[in-house]
């Protein structure tokens, strides 16, 4: 899931653009200063900054984005001034929109930034851990040939450890790809997905809790060794 950082001054237009990233299948959040910006970009995929903030210059702090990482940068303004989007351009960013324009086409810009600057990951089209076979096309999560019937969010949980089977994934690296939050105070929400997967699964073998960090595939998907001879 891409992460988007949405710095705007206005708190409740930071709210809007974030629920309606969300919808569009962002992990997405928000700040309305350029110093919490700066302080909280390192995660993100994609910084949407208006250069209307109360802090710090939106020059300046594309600038100073664009030096301490290759992050991708879209400046937001409120006006169409072609002067305003070559200083921002040249200032680093990769494009530059007007607050007037509408949602789609700044989706549609974000989303041709991304392709620019980073491709995006390919992940396997179903994946296959002994008797555990997830199925995205289909949303299936079938165990031994039996259909487990999961719902929406427990599916992308059980697919995003799934994916890199081998790799602890944090709590808040799920809250980001699953629910597209960064609320910090979720984990009886991960926990309650949880639990109804291993339910579901029949043995608690298939998750396996990393106490204070996150969770992980188990060893219950690996194929027994036997002992030679």
């Amino acid at each position: 899931m891409r992460r988007v950082l949405v710095v705007e001054p206005d708190g409740a237009a930071v709210a809007a653009m974030v629920r309606d990233l969300r919808r569009q299948g962002f992990a997405a959040r928000g700040t309305c200063t350029g110093e919490q910006a700066v302080r909280g970009c390192g995660d993100a995929d994609l910084v949407l900054f208006s250069l209307e903030l109360p802090d710090i210059d939106g020059l300046e702090l594309c600038r100073s984005l664009r030096m301490n990482g290759n992050t991708a940068l879209m400046a937001v303004t409120e006006a169409d001034d072609e002067l305003e989007r070559v200083l921002v351009l040249n200032a680093g960013a990769d494009d530059c929109v007007v607050k007037t324009w509408g949602f789609r086409e700044i989706v549609a810009r974000i989303e041709a930034v991304l392709r620019r600057s980073q491709p995006r990951q390919i992940l396997p089209e179903a994946i296959s851990l002994h008797d555990l076979h997830i199925d995205p096309r289909r949303r299936e999560v079938r165990l031994r040939d039996r259909l487990v019937g999961v719902t929406s969010k427990e599916f992308e949980l059980l697919y995003t450890l799934a994916a890199t089977p081998e790799k602890v994934v944090t709590r808040k690296e799920l809250m980001a790809r699953v629910w597209g939050s960064d609320w910090g105070h979720a984990s009886r929400t991960i926990d309650t997905h949880v639990s109804s997967l291993r339910a579901k699964l029949g043995f608690n073998g298939w998750i396996i809790t990393v106490r204070g960090v996150g969770y992980r595939m188990g060893y219950a998907w690996r194929v027994p060794e036997t002992s030679a001879g």
